[in-house]
This record gives C-alpha cells, sequence and structure tokens, in this order.
C-alpha cells in the first residue's frame, strides 16, 4: 500500500489490531443469526510525510449506512461545545445575515442549529439519511451527499463558497484525503476560513488512545501531516487551539495560502511539541503496539477477576472506540453482560463483534452492578455525573484506558 497522501511505500506498522467488523455497525436481534462482516485494523505510518492511516479495505459506503446510528446530540457536552464555537466564530469573523457557513458532516444539526438560531445561512453536508433528518426536522438545510472536489466546485459555481467551512470530527474519516481538502479549498471565499477539529495523534501515542482506532478513522493526524496536505492544494494553517475534547483535540484553523490573515503563535508552539513527542521519530510509533497490548491485558485481568469473585461488570457508552476496545480484547457477554446507552438509536441493538445487548441507562438503576465499565473514557465525569445516585448506592465506576483505574 502507497500514502493516500504522498504515495509514497507504507513499510512500518503502527498498530495491528487484528480483525474486527466496523465499529458503528450495531447489530438488530435478526442480524445474530447471520454472517458478520470483519476487516483487518491494522494501523500504517508513512516516514515520508507522517500521515498516519489505516490500511485500504472498507469503503466509506460499508461503514456509513442510511441507518449510521451515531447522533452528535446525544453528548450534552458536545452540544455545549457546539454552542460555545458558533458564538466565538461568529464574533471573531463578524459573520451575520450576509454570511455563508457550511458544514461538512453536519451529523443531526447540532451545530448548525446555532448559526439558523442566529439568523446566519448556513448548509450542512451529511450523506447519511438518519442523522440528515434529523437536522432537516429542526430546520438546517442539509445536502445528503459525501463531500470532496467535485461538490466543492459545484458550489463555487453556484455562487455558494463560505465565510467558513467547519467540519468537526470528519476529517480524519474521509478516505480520500486530498480529494476532500480540495474540496475545502474550492468551496471556500477568498478571505474565508476552515476549521477542523480531529484528535490529536500526539494526545493519542502520549495516553494510549488506542481504542480510538477504528475502520472509520482513515487517518491518525498530526499537525506535521496536515500543514503537508494544507500546502498542496493552496492552503495554509492560520491558527490552531488544543482542545480537551475526545481525549485530547485540536481545532486548526485554515485559508488561502494567500489569504490577508496573520499566523498565530499557535501554530509554530504545536509543531515543536510534535517533534518533542517523537511524531517525527519511527521509534515513537514502532513502540506503540506493546503499549496498547498492555492496557488490553489489564482489562481483561480485571473483568476476569471480578467474574471469579462473583462481581456484576457492566458498562457505559456504546461508542465505537468501546467496540473497538471490547473486540481486541475478546471480551463477550459473559464478562460484560450489557452496556447502557443515552442514544434512543442503539437501544434494543447489540455491539458489533462481541454482540453484548444495549439497554437504556435506566437499567443500570434497576440490576445496579457492582461496577460500571465507561468505554467513552473522554466523558466519563459526564457520565458519572449523571450516574451519581449509583456511586450513592456503592457502584462503582471504572475506565480502561490510558490505564485501568477506579473512579
Amino acid at each position: 500500500m502507497n500514502c493516500r497522501h504522498c504515495g509514497a511505500p507504507l513499510r512500518h506498522t503502527f498498530l495491528d489490531l487484528g480483525f474486527a467488523p466496523p465499529s458503528n455497525a450495531y447489530l438488530k436481534a435478526d442480524d445474530l443469526n447471520r454472517p458478520e462482516t470483519y476487516f483487518p485494523l491494522k494501523i500504517r505510518v508513512c516516514d515520508r510525510c507522517w500521515l498516519v492511516q489505516t490500511e485500504d479495505y472498507a469503503s466509506a459506503d460499508e461503514l456509513f449506512s442510511p441507518d449510521y446510528a451515531y447522533f452528535s446530540s446525544t453528548s450534552s457536552g458536545w452540544l455545549a461545545h457546539a454552542q460555545q464555537y458558533a458564538q466565538n466564530m461568529t464574533q471573531r469573523l463578524g459573520l451575520g445575515a450576509e454570511s455563508f457557513v457550511i458544514e461538512v458532516a453536519s451529523n443531526d444539526g447540532y451545530l448548525l442549529k446555532n448559526f439558523v438560531a442566529a439568523g446566519i445561512p448556513c448548509l450542512g453536508i451529511e450523506p447519511t439519511a438518519s442523522t440528515a433528518a434529523a437536522a432537516e426536522a429542526i430546520g438546517v438545510p442539509v445536502l445528503r451527499e459525501f463531500f470532496g472536489e467535485a461538490l466543492g466546485r459545484k458550489l463555487a459555481g453556484e455562487g455558494r463558497q463560505a465565510d467558513l467551512i467547519a467540519g468537526n470530527n470528519v476529517y480524519a474519516h474521509v478516505p480520500d484525503i486530498n480529494d476532500f481538502t480540495h474540496g475545502l479549498a474550492a468551496a471556500l471565499k477568498p478571505e474565508g476560513t476552515i476549521t477542523l477539529e480531529f484528535p490529536h495523534l500526539l494526545r493519542l501515542i502520549e495516553n494510549k488512545q488506542f481504542d480510538t482506532v477504528y475502520h472509520e478513522h482513515f487517518s491518525y493526524l498530526s499537525i506535521h501531516a496536515v500543514r503537508r496536505i494544507f500546502e498542496a492544494v493552496g492552503l495554509r494553517i492560520y491558527d490552531i487551539e488544543e482542545l480537551p475534547t475526545h481525549g485530547g483535540s485540536v481545532r486548526v484553523y485554515g485559508c488561502h495560502a494567500g489569504a490577508a490573515i496573520k499566523q498565530q503563535p499557535g501554530v509554530e508552539r504545536i509543531l515543536h511539541l510534535e517533534v518533542e513527542g517523537g511524531l517525527l521519530d519511527i521509534a515513537t510509533y514502532q513502540a506503540f503496539q506493546a503499549r496498547a497490548d498492555r492496557v488490553k491485558d489489564d482489562l481483561l485481568r480485571f473483568l476476569l477477576e471480578q467474574k471469579r469473585l462473583g462481581k456484576t461488570v457492566a458498562a457505559y457508552g456504546a461508542a465505537a472506540k468501546g467496540n473497538t476496545l471490547l473486540n481486541y480484547a475478546g471480551v463477550k457477554p459473559d464478562l460484560l453482560p450489557f452496556v447502557c446507552d443515552a442514544a434512543a438509536a442503539k437501544q434494543g441493538k447489540y455491539l458489533p463483534g462481541s454482540h453484548i445487548p444495549i439497554l437504556a441507562p435506566q437499567a443500570l438503576t434497576g440490576r445496579c452492578p457492582d461496577y460500571v465499565l465507561i468505554l467513552p473514557w473522554n466523558i466519563a465525569a459526564e457520565v458519572r455525573e449523571q450516574n451519581k445516585h449509583l456511586a450513592e448506592q456503592g457502584v462503582r465506576f471504572v475506565v480502561a484506558v490510558p490505564e485501568l483505574r477506579l473512579l
């Protein structure tokens, strides 16, 4: 396989998690009697441009089905994050009734509804029918397509270039990152701004967040790699913010290379941190497998010990990262009998691979397990606060990443 950005041969493996089904391919009861599709889950790193990427096995239409079950509005913390972003960008860029905002992968309208409420014209681009319908139901206009260069040029030809293009947790999901970035450049006004939020590869490596690796993530991004990809299509990074979301993310601000927007000091600071963190050293990537295996082994040891002691362990959060962890560890319902999730679209279904049933959060109160394993560790504080009544009854909360610990 060659690098998806620069075309160099990929000679180095970053992480090999064996075989797994797509992490968001939740199963209905009838599906349990049918064969389940598994793909290799192996991550490579390019030693020329430093883009970390999955091997080519699964295509986008196999991963993002019409009934795609991830709805951004499920998390109250994420809704607050989106609202704050909309307020900040409106003020920073002076957006108003004459402006135009595009969000790529707009999901259920969790972000753009803030611009709609402010009277700022906007457009969501979202290929999954289930989430697009939810956005339209709250007044967010949606174009149901995958985004790329062709669509970017079409929007430009229609006079619909944007003052702001937002992409939250989508850049890592696109199989053709060059085509997608060409589309961003085409759809952006000459002095417009692009913001892309994505989990930072530096934090993934530092905190052993291997469970954020799954097929829907085609890329794992450093600023060094993104800067090269931007420059190849005539864009440049002019600012970067570090964010606590998803265990450590960055928000990259981009513009056309010839725009009058000045570069901020944060760009060079983050680039320096990446060099210090070993992101331009192949040894850093080669050492990661053993660190991930220790996380997996510790979780299995904990679950087996609780079973031996006659204790019960349930899980909270039917998140994609949890599916990666459970499938790599080989956890089945005998060790983890059920998982609870607030998303109604997931309740009554089963986790891919492990076939653990997904129940409503109220099941935790009814069954009162000894331990609750919070799979989306990035919102552990929010989950614990929402379920503090369980802690008062003696239930212990636990996370597995970056190491196994009781909360």
